[in-house]
């Protein structure tokens, strides 16, 4: 006798696929729209060349020109297109933000591991830090810019330094709570290696929260950027930002209004995007925080 079993009906990949993403999406909204909004600035930038036209084009001609057909956003004091010199600032603004952000979370990384488990460097590397947080931000950037003259490259590591005590604490907390777990000890027991230990035990717990924070890092350097553009120590004047925009425009506010509210508005947006990211993101590791809100 043969047995026929019923046919079950399989839903094809694709659609297992979509499925799967719209319930990502219902249950962590904030990171889709964070993450969306982000992306799309990000591409926003990337392709600024192909449509925004020469942030630098001066035609005295034209200044301080309301919106048009062939100047969006209008023109600036000088001349020059406010579109295209907000979509290039979003270039320095994202890119100084970015990179500062995986710099201070590399450095604290590293830093705020060594801190939680070695116990003799401990408390020297944490008074170090100490000493930093105490420091105000801006402050600590313009002192470090002042000492080196400004830079893109010194402006990254000017708003990355600040940004490390913070990564370092959070990262050598969570060290502290994992070290002495029964399977650390049993790898110790185990005659494991240190980097062993560290890379397989350690790291994979410093992860989630170090992406939330890393995301907030973000966020506060491209605050700390254009505050230091804004106050002329930031991004050299040859090179657009939204700071530079909204400094050298600020004389203007009556009479060309989107000179300023532009590159204000984009950087609104790009921060805001950044906290929803880090928002969902912390949601998702810690389904705890959700509920506790």
């Amino acid at each position: 006798m043969t047995l026929i079993s019923p046919t079950v009906p399989v839903a094809p990949a694709g659609r297992l696929r979509r499925s799967g993403l719209a319930r990502a999406a219902r249950r962590h909204p904030l990171v889709l729209i964070g993450g969306g909004l982000l992306m799309l600035l990000i591409l926003l930038a990337l392709l600024a060349p192909l449509y925004a036209g020469d942030p630098q084009n001066l035609d005295p001609f034209v200044r301080l020109q309301p919106p048009s057909a062939e100047h969006w956003f209008g023109t600036d004091n000088l001349g020059r297109d406010v579109f295209a010199r907000t979509i290039f600032g979003a270039r320095v603004s994202l890119m100084v933000g970015l990179t500062s952000a995986l710099l201070a979370s590399s450095v604290g990384l590293l830093i705020g591991v060594v801190a939680g488990y070695v116990r003799s460097v401990d408390n020297v590397i944490m008074r170090v830090m100490d000493a930093l947080m105490s420091i105000p931000t801006i402050l600590l950037a313009i002192a470090l810019i002042s000492l080196t003259g400004p830079g893109i490259g010194i402006l990254i590591v000017a708003v990355a330094l600040p940004q490390m005590p913070s990564v370092t604490r959070l990262v050598r907390s969570v060290v502290l709570s994992v070290r002495d777990r029964p399977y650390v000890e049993a790898a110790i027991c185990g005659g494991a290696p240190l980097p062993k230990i560290l890379w397989r035990h350690v790291l994979p717990s410093t992860i989630p929260p170090l992406m939330v924070q890393g995301a907030m890092v973000f966020a506060d350097a491209i605050m700390t950027e254009a505050g230091l553009s804004f106050l002329g120590v930031g991004v050299p004047p040859e090179i657009p930002s939204w700071g530079n925009m909204i400094a050298s425009s600020r004389l203007y506010l009556a009479t060309a209004p989107l000179t300023i509210f532009a590159p204000g508005i984009f950087l609104a947006v790009t921060v805001l995007a950044v906290n929803f990211l880090g928002d969902g993101l912390r949601d998702l590791f810690d389904p705890r925080a959700k509920r506790r809100r």
